[in-house]
């Protein structure tokens, strides 16, 4: 059973669709725009005195099929990045 990886920004659709043909990648982008998704998740900064106020975090879930999520880890930093064994150790947990 493969796992399907989900990108999700703010940018504009339009600015993902470009950026993939830039890049030539095939991954999934999705555009949280509007910002709907992000505060439900705790992956946007609420803070309104903060000069990044309604700014995604760098976050990080896995989520099976079921909807269930697995593992979860919220950046502080958006130039913070997660270390790639410990997403991979996440992944192996989760299966």
């Amino acid at each position: 059973m493969g796992a399907q990886v989900v990108g999700v920004s703010t940018d504009h659709h339009l600015a993902l669709a470009g950026w993939q043909k830039d890049q030539k990648s095939r991954q999934l982008l999705l555009s949280d725009f509007r910002r709907t998704m992000l505060p439900a998740y705790g992956a946007m900064v609420t803070d309104e005195k903060s000069p990044v106020y309604r700014y995604a975090k760098r976050a990080y879930f896995i989520i099976d099929k079921s909807g269930t999520i697995k593992f979860v880890k919220v950046m502080d930093s958006g130039l913070d990045l997660l270390n790639p064994e410990e997403v991979l150790a996440a992944v192996k947990t989760a299966m």
